[in-house]
Formats: C-alpha cells, structure tokens, sequence
C-alpha cells in the first residue's frame, strides 16, 4: 500500500488551501477508514479528521473543527483535506493515514489505528 500526500504550500493566515491523498491501485481504498494527522517541527504527531469508509461518519479534532473538512472519493481512491481560515498554529507537516483492517467504523485518533501513512505535505501559513 502506497498512500501520497500532496497539496501542501505556502499561505497566508485567513487563506485556504486543498490537500489530496492518492492510495495505489493495489488497495481498494473504499473498504477502509482513512485519517489526517499533523506533525509541526519538535512537537508531536497529532490527530486532524477522520472519515470512515464511506464517507458517511467524520471526526475533528476541536483545534480544527469548523474550518476544516475531510473528504473521500473512493472511485478515486482519492481522500481530501479542505482547509480554510488557515491559521499560523496550522503551520504543519500533513500526513494521510489509512487504517489496516477493514471495518465500518471511524478508524481512531490515535497514531497507532493507522498502519498505512503517507509521505507528508508541508503546509505553512505566514502571518
């Protein structure tokens, strides 16, 4: 299983930004639960959203909650992060994470309910 990360950037607080998650062909990504975590530089990794595998139920940490939104398009195998209201405390590397076993449930907030994660995508939000 190969999960990619990208979308990250540069932007300024107040702004928005997309971030994509892309599992390979090799999983069917619609069978699983899939989260966002966040880890900035000397702090801990740390739960953002999560979304059970069909989309149906999401989950968000309170640092987040009403201005992000997690999403899935398992024809895609694709899952998304709309971030808006970006603030510098978002300032982050972004992981995408899915869950190893199959199940209907949101998958978790901790790191170790994921066994599969991404690469990271650095979003940074001046002030």
């Amino acid at each position: 299983v190969q999960l990619q990360a990208f979308g990250g950037g540069l932007v300024q607080a107040g702004g928005s930004l997309r971030l994509s998650c892309a599992a390979s062909k090799d999983i069917d990504m619609k069978n699983y639960g899939m989260g966002w975590f966040r880890q900035a530089p000397g702090k801990e990794r740390e739960f953002v959203a999560q979304i059970s595998r069909t989309g149906g139920t999401t989950s968000y940490s309170d640092s987040v909650k009403g201005r992000f939104s997690i999403a899935r398009d398992n024809a895609k195998n694709t899952m998304y992060l709309q971030m808006i209201n970006l603030k510098p405390d978002d300032t982050a590397a972004y992981y995408c994470a899915q869950k190893g076993v199959r199940s209907a449930l949101l998958p978790g907030t901790r790191v170790s309910d994921y066994a599969y994660w991404g690469q990271g995508t650095l979003v940074t939000v001046s002030s």
